[in-house]
């Protein structure tokens, strides 16, 4: 008994912490795929590094700003890479978590700024929400087009891509609308 009793402590021990690295795990997953399709979620831009920096409010304008945040990120990853690992995130963290948290101990500096991270997401703001305008609708109402542009759509309003838009090029060497083209050897035969 004694023996199981030991295993267990240490387990649960060990199940805490790995509930917190995978919420922070997460989180840096959540925006290392953001806005890039091919990424793994394994390896982390600086681009989505700031946005994690802003959303998680880790950049407060005082202690942290923006510039801290690219100069950590610069130093932490390798020379030829552009991105970091979950490993170098922990790292960078824990610089910025010094300067953000500036009276505790680096420990809990640490973990206050896995707070606020844990569960995060990218957050879309300053996301443009399209709004139906009669202004809008009208310039974009293609029955109503006209001139050159009329060309452009056919009756359903669908485009017609490059056929609508330019005049396919006559390379027969004579100015357009002119009527005897092609009768040039024709004259010249007939005056010997």
């Amino acid at each position: 008994k004694p023996a199981k009793r030991l295993s267990s402590e240490p387990n649960s021990h060990e199940g805490a912490v790995a509930g917190d690295i995978s919420a922070l795990e997460e989180a840096f997953r959540k925006f290392a795929i953001h806005g890039d399709t091919r990424a793994t979620g394994k390896e982390m831009h600086g681009k989505n590094w700031s946005k994690l920096c802003k959303d998680c409010h880790i950049i407060d304008g005082k202690n942290v700003t923006t510039t801290d945040v690219d100069i950590v990120f610069s130093k932490i990853k390798g020379k030829s890479v552009r991105t970091i690992t979950f490993e170098q995130f922990k790292e960078a963290l824990q610089e910025l978590s010094r300067k953000r948290f500036k009276g505790k101990s680096d420990e809990e500096a640490l973990q206050e700024i896995y707070k606020l991270i844990e569960g995060k997401g990218p957050g879309l703001t300053g996301v443009t929400k399209t709004v139906a305008s009669p202004t809008v609708s009208r310039l974009t109402d293609t029955s109503k087009f006209t001139g050159s542009h009329k060309e452009r759509f056919d009756a359903s309003g669908k485009g017609k891509g490059r056929a609508g838009r330019e005049d396919l090029v006559d390379n027969s060497g004579y100015v357009s609308g002119y009527k005897h083209a092609g009768t040039y050897d024709h004259k010249v035969q007939g005056n010997k």
